[in-house]
């Protein structure tokens, strides 16, 4: 379903803009609007969900924990039914579930604790010999149950004695701790953001180790991982870079043509190359560095499509293989038949539907994305 709002032309950067200031419903539709287009892609992917996520947790009405999961979960399953083939939104949804458990569970632990120490008569005598058992203590059947947050987000009624009015205090006291829960999940979920945004400069931090001087660095449709940790290493090494551009350039267009003018005002050289010419320059690369869009519980990877080309070249030639991927990216399940499925998209970047003719005689696929096996990578780099 598009956007409500016609006059809204959506694009990633005028979304991120808007978030605060429409609903959360226009805003989910948005998104899923864009990642259907597939207008929004790569690494934007993970800090669109993040992003989304945080508006999910601060402006819906939740009054428990269970609450909190079910809408993250609900909105995480639209958001990745709109884009399948992207695993990392399922990895970004668990992490914030996962953060969400975890601070509850610690808000739990310390009010169980607080309340457990609270009287210093039920404290052991000993630490070694614990004391014999005694008889249950009075304030177990005269005083509320233990003040801890999931007791009071779920128990309606309190246990006390008739007329004490002691459930005045326990609804303030789940009101606070829905409070405290909300802004510890929201600055939680600023720390995904962040650690998503900064992933690529700490991959780039490695550069220098796994790249030496006067190496020759294959790169098969660099991602901006791979650009960012080429150009890092560019700045303490002097390499050769062989820039494999696939097949979706247009007519005279130069392939990575940024890229080129930043190694190249580094003092690095770079030299672009076809897709069917990498077994010819095999022989003299050193090494080929892959972007990952995910990575599997197998050790397979999500790729670009053709990076399976050069990555089965350099085994051929035992040349070392080295995908470079953010932690965000790591899918704890191994990939199924569906995974390991291609990707396509769209065939008119190859074939013109003007000429009637050539689409009615031909059926043309564009591979955009393809599996590659655990057995073809060497070395993976992460943000840790």
């Amino acid at each position: 379903m598009a956007p409500s709002q016609t006059s809204y032309a959506p694009t990633l950067g005028k979304l991120l803009k808007s978030l605060n200031s429409q609903p959360l419903e226009a805003s989910i539709e948005s998104l899923v609007y864009l990642l259907k287009r597939r207008q929004v892609k790569g690494d934007d992917i993970a800090n669109a969900i993040a992003h989304m996520l945080l508006q999910v947790v601060a402006k819906s009405k939740w009054q428990s924990v269970d609450q909190l999961l079910a809408k993250v979960s609900n909105t995480g399953l639209r958001l990745a039914q709109s884009a399948p083939s992207e695993q990392v939104i399922g990895n970004v949804v668990r992490r914030v579930m996962g953060l969400i458990r975890d601070e509850a569970s610690e808000d739990r632990n310390a009010d169980d604790m607080a309340d457990s120490v609270s009287d210093l008569s039920q404290l052991p005598t000993t630490p070694t010999m614990p004391s014999r058992p005694g008889p249950t203590p009075l304030r177990a059947a005269t005083l509320p149950m233990s003040r801890s947050m999931f007791n009071l987000l779920c128990v309606s009624e309190t246990v006390s004695s008739p007329g004490t009015g002691a459930s005045t205090p326990m609804s303030q006291g789940a009101s606070a701790n829905m409070h405290a829960l909300r802004s510890e999940v929201i600055d939680g979920i600023e720390e995904i953001m962040d650690e998503i945004s900064q992933a690529d400069d700490q991959i780039a931090g490695f550069a220098d180790i796994q790249i030496h001087p006067g190496d020759y660095v294959l790169a098969y449709l660099p991602s901006p991982t791979v650009e960012r940790f080429l150009v890092k290493a560019a700045a303490k090494r002097r390499f050769t870079v062989f820039l494999a551009s696939g097949d979706r350039q247009e007519p005279g267009e130069v392939p990575h043509a940024a890229l080129c003018k930043k190694l190249n005002g580094l003092g690095v050289n770079t030299i672009s190359l076809a897709s069917n010419g990498l077994m010819a320059y095999m022989p003299r690369v050193n090494k080929v560095v892959i972007g990952a869009k995910a990575v599997y519980a197998n050790g397979g990877v999500s790729t670009e499509s053709g990076c399976s080309i050069a990555a089965r070249a350099a085994r051929e030639y035992s040349k070392p293989v080295i995908v470079l991927s953010g932690v965000y990216k790591f899918c704890p399940a191994d990939p199924s038949d569906d995974v390991t499925e291609f990707e396509r998209g769209d065939s008119s970047a190859f074939v013109d539907y003007a000429d009637g003719e050539a689409v009615d005689a031909l059926e043309v696929e564009n591979i955009v994305a393809e599996y590659l096996p655990p057995q073809y990578v060497d070395v993976y780099v992460t943000n840790l």
